[in-house]
């Protein structure tokens, strides 16, 4: 069982620009359609857990929903998901551990964890196991954080960088808990 985060971040560490807006994302060419291994990642894990704010903008992309996996959105004030979605989207509320529990009970072992407050609770909870974060080239001198505050530092394991499109460091990392 394990939760992973796959995200990118800005070379200053920010996941959306100071207007939460993410055109950033696609600030460098990739005329092939490289997904960077978003398929083999997405293979790996049984279902996703977002934040509310983070479905909301994915929800609002143009295009066909872009998650092969159930996608359960963490949000105390969302009370029901568009039509177009109910069979891949679910409402979950409580605390990460529970919600980690619960989903584990269901079957789903291996959780891909996405969104900056989401992330966040997980991290301050201890409960990642992993860390995949591509670097776009774009220093955006603010705006929605990757990280927040700690109570005590974590320690991860680099695994593996890879380049992408001569431009996207993406770094794989392994929560290191013998510390």
């Amino acid at each position: 069982m394990s939760n992973i985060v796959y995200i990118a971040t800005s070379l200053d560490g920010y996941i959306a620009d100071k207007n939460h807006g993410l055109d950033w994302l696609h600030s460098t060419p990739n005329p092939d359609n490289d997904d960077m291994g978003f398929m083999d990642f997405i293979s790996r894990v049984d279902a996703l857990v977002m934040g509310r704010k983070t479905f909301e903008i994915v929800a609002g992309f143009d295009g066909e929903w872009p998650y092969p996996k159930p996608v359960f959105v963490l949000s105390r004030t969302l009370n029901s998901i568009p039509e177009h979605l109910q069979d891949k989207v679910f409402l979950i509320n409580g605390d990460t551990e529970a919600v980690t529990s619960d989903l584990h009970q269901r079957g789903y072992k291996n959780l891909y964890i996405d969104g900056g407050t989401t992330i966040q609770q997980f991290l301050q909870q201890d409960m990642i196991d992993e860390l995949i974060i591509a670097r776009i080239p774009v220093v955006l001198g603010g705006g929605i954080p990757l990280f927040g505050n700690l109570e005590q530092p974590l320690s991860f394991k680099h695994t593996e960088t890879k380049v992408h499109l001569n431009a996207i460091a993406q770094s794989f990392y392994v929560r290191n808990r013998a510390h």
